[in-house]
C-alpha cells in the first residue's frame, strides 16, 4: 500500500486546498496522513475523510531558535516513524524542512509545492535580506532530492526561482491553483439594493485591505452609493496583522461591514455584487477563482497570481499595487454600470470553468504523483 504524507502548516488550509486530493488517494486505497498544526474542526473533517492527523508545533510567522529546532524534530520523528513512499509539502516552513529531511530520511519520492512566497519576500531592508538569502539556501537544500517534483502556480513564482537556480529546470511543474468544484459556486443574479463589494480575505495589510478601506473611504467622500464587506478573519500570527480594534474603528466610522470568518463562501458571493481583493502578491487566490466562479467581477491588483485569474477589462479590472485611489475609479466603474458587472462575471465563470477545476487539479496533481512512483509497482490513484 503507497503511504502519501502531507506536511502543511495550517489544518483549515488543508482541508480548503488539498483535502480532495487527499479523499482521491484515500479512495484508491493509499494511506494517507498529514502532519499539521491542531485545529479540533479541520482535524475532525479530515479524521472523517480517513486521513490520519499528526500534530506539529507550527505556529505561522513564529520565530526563535528554540521553535524552529522543536518543529524540525517534530517533522524527523513523523516521517522516522511512517517511512512514507511520497512526502508531499506545501507552504514555505514544511518545504525547507521537509525537503531537508526527506532527503536525509531517504525518502524515496517528494512533492512540492510553492504556494506563493510570503511576507518575507514583500518586505526590504537588511535583516530582509539576510533572511532572504538564508531562506534561498534552505530552498537550494529542500528542492534538490534527486526525485522530487516541485509545482509552482504562476509563472512570476517559477521565474523566481528558476534564475535564483533554486530549482532544477526539469523537476517543476505548473498547476495554477487547487481547482474549485463549479457545482459549489454558481452564478446567481445579483442582490437588489445599494451595491455590496466584498473583501473575501484575511484581514491582514498583505492582502491589501488598507487600499480597500481608502478606496471605501474615497468612493463614500464622492457620494457613491455602496457597501463595502470584508469576510475574514484577523490573523495575529502575521506580521502585517491589522487587529479587531482598527477594524472595529473603520465600521464605527462607517466605512466597512465585518462580518468575520465565514464557511459559507458561495451564499458570500452570491450576496455582493463585485469582489474585492488588492493583495500585493499571492501564490494563486483560490477565493478569487471562487468568485469567479460565482459569476462576480473582481477588482484585484496585477501583481503574480492575481493575474492569473482576472484578464484585465475581460473577467475584472486589474489594478496598481499599494494604490487606493485606483483601486477606488475602478470599483467606481462598476459599481455605477450593472451590465458591465454583469458581462464581466458570466465571461470570469467561463474561464473559471475552463481553467480551474477542482477535477483538473486532482488529475494533474495525480500525474505529478505517478512521475515520482514507478507505475509499474505501486500505480497512483485513478
Amino acid at each position: 500500500m503507497t503511504k502519501l504524507l502531507f506536511l502543511l502548516n495550517d489544518a483549515p488550509f488543508f482541508v480548503s486546498h488539498r483535502l480532495v486530493l487527499a479523499k482521491a488517494a484515500v479512495d484508491a486505497g493509499w494511506d494517507v496522513h498529514v502532519a499539521v498544526p491542531f485545529e479540533a474542526d479541520a482535524v475532525k473533517t479530515i479524521k472523517d475523510a480517513g486521513v490520519t492527523h499528526h500534530h506539529i508545533p507550527l505556529r505561522r510567522g513564529a520565530r526563535g531558535l528554540v521553535g524552529e529546532l522543536q518543529l524540525f524534530g517534530a517533522m524527523w520523528n513523523i516521517v522516522g516513524k511512517l517511512r512514507p513512499d511520497i512526502l508531499h509539502a506545501v507552504t514555505m516552513k514544511p518545504v525547507l524542512y521537509g525537503g531537508i529531511i526527506a532527503r536525509m530520511r531517504r525518502v524515496p519520492a517528494v512533492v512540492h509545492a510553492i504556494t506563493g512566497l510570503g511576507y518575507l519576500f514583500l518586505i526590504d531592508g537588511f535583516a530582509a535580506r539576510i533572511q532572504r538569502a538564508l531562506v534561498k539556501v534552505l530552498y537550494t537544500a529542500a528542492l534538490s532530492h534527486p526525485n522530487a517534483r516541485v509545482i509552482f502556480q504562476n509563472p512570476d513564482d517559477l521565474e523566481l526561482f528558476l534564475s535564483e537556480h533554486l530549482v532544477h529546470p526539469h523537476s517543476h511543474r505548473m498547476i495554477k491553483g487547487c481547482g474549485v468544484s463549479m457545482d459549489d459556486f454558481l452564478p446567481s443574479p445579483e442582490p437588489g439594493g445599494d451595491p455590496v463589494v466584498l473583501f473575501p480575505a484575511r484581514i491582514i495589510g498583505d492582502k491589501g485591505v488598507r487600499e480597500f478601506v481608502e478606496a471605501a473611504r474615497i468612493l463614500k467622500a464622492q457620494g457613491v452609493n455602496a457597501r463595502f464587506r470584508l469576510v475574514g478573519r484577523t490573523d495575529p500570527d502575521n506580521p502585517t496583522d491589522i487587529g479587531e480594534a482598527t477594524i472595529r474603528k473603520w465600521q464605527a466610522d462607517g466605512m466597512v461591514e465585518w462580518r468575520g470568518f465565514s464557511t459559507e463562501m458561495a451564499a458570500e458571493f452570491a450576496q455582493c455584487h463585485i469582489v474585492c481583493m488588492p493583495s500585493y502578491r499571492e501564490g494563486l487566490p483560490r477565493v478569487l477563482i471562487e468568485a469567479a466562479a460565482s459569476g462576480r467581477v473582481i477588482v484585484t491588483s496585477d501583481v503574480p497570481g492575481c493575474r492569473e485569474i482576472v484578464r484585465n477589462g475581460e473577467t475584472g479590472i486589474l489594478v496598481p499595487v499599494r494604490d487606493g485611489p485606483a483601486t477606488a475609479d475602478a470599483l467606481r466603474t462598476l459599481i455605477e454600470d450593472p451590465d458591465l458587472r454583469r458581462t464581466m462575471g458570466a465571461a470570469g465563470r467561463t474561464f473559471a470553468v475552463d481553467k480551474f477545476s477542482v477535477t483538473d487539479f486532482v488529475a494533474k496533481s495525480i500525474d505529478v504523483y505517478d512521475q515520482v512512483l514507478k507505475p509499474a509497482e505501486i500505480p497512483g490513484p485513478k
